[in-house]
């Protein structure tokens, strides 16, 4: 019996290497950016506007974004005196807006942004080209309408096609016709209620999560009032945060609110906006 156990365990020894050796090995997990390329943040792309245009950047699915504008109402003229007595306009009145985004299916993410002076926006988003070695451009489209009085007045609708493109880990520049309609101040006045944006701009990025960003966006059509927004800003990544501070001749943050323009003459004041992501 003694001799029989013996051998049992010597054939066990014998055979564990070999069964070893036949498993197969156990397969890498699934990560998120296996699963979806657009849950890794892009260095040059890290947000979903450049300033207050939209960029092409992707929500991966059942992800989701918050973000939070401010823009100071004081404009930085004046001696310097009176501008640091204001604290460079940051003792002002300031429009404030909170956006939040959801990514609904693969390249396409809905979205809410509120200002503080009651206007809402319900914006639709969607990849239609994705840049690729063969494909020098990335296409997206964007669907907005907003309304005044907490959307209960003065519907805004609007139509975007964003065209980009990114020249490796440093550089992403966009060119963004648009279709505002119903935007004029005065909306009694039925004709030229149509105007045409063209946004442009870019980011480079400085240091390994500092980059500057700048935006244009002239108007085409019967009715332009005030002057075309413009803006410049220089931001800090932080992980799944940018922190961006600006300086831009409106405190525009919705479509409607682009196309419309600033102040007649060019007034430039400060600003800011934070943005998080949640995947």
């Amino acid at each position: 019996m003694r001799h029989l156990l013996t051998a049992l365990a010597l054939a066990a020894v014998v055979s564990a290497p070999a069964a070893a050796q036949a498993a197969d090995p156990p397969a890498p997990p699934v990560t998120a950016d296996d699963a979806d390329p657009d849950a890794s943040i892009s260095p040059v792309e890290p947000d979903y506007t450049i300033i207050s245009l939209p960029t092409a950047l992707r929500l991966p699915r059942h992800g989701s974004a918050i973000r939070v504008t401010h823009r100071f109402a004081r404009p930085l003229d004046g001696g310097f005196g009176d501008l640091a007595a204001d604290l460079f306009g940051l003792d002002s009145g300031a429009q404030i807006g909170l956006e939040y985004r959801f990514g609904v299916v693969r390249n396409g993410q809905i979205g809410f942004h509120r200002t503080s002076d009651k206007t809402i926006e319900f914006l639709g988003q969607y990849g239609v080209l994705r840049q690729s070695p063969r494909r020098p451009v990335d296409v997206t489209v964007l669907a907005t309408i907003e309304g005044v009085d907490n959307f209960q007045d003065r519907y805004t609708p609007s139509l975007m096609a964003i065209v980009s493109r990114r020249f490796g880990d440093r550089v992403a520049v966009y060119a963004e016709p648009a279709w505002v309609h119903l935007a004029r101040r005065d909306p009694v006045d039925p004709e030229a209620n149509d105007i045409l944006v063209f946004g442009i701009g870019g980011r480079v990025r400085i240091w390994k999560t500092v980059s500057t960003a700048a935006e244009f966006s002239p108007r085409g059509g019967a009715e332009r009032l005030g002057t075309s927004h413009a803006a410049f800003a220089i931001e800090k990544q932080v992980g799944g945060h940018v922190f961006q501070l600006n300086v831009s001749t409106t405190q525009a943050t919705t479509m409607g609110q682009i196309a419309r323009g600033g102040a007649a003459d060019r007034e430039w004041s400060l600003g800011f906006n934070i943005s998080r992501k949640f995947f």
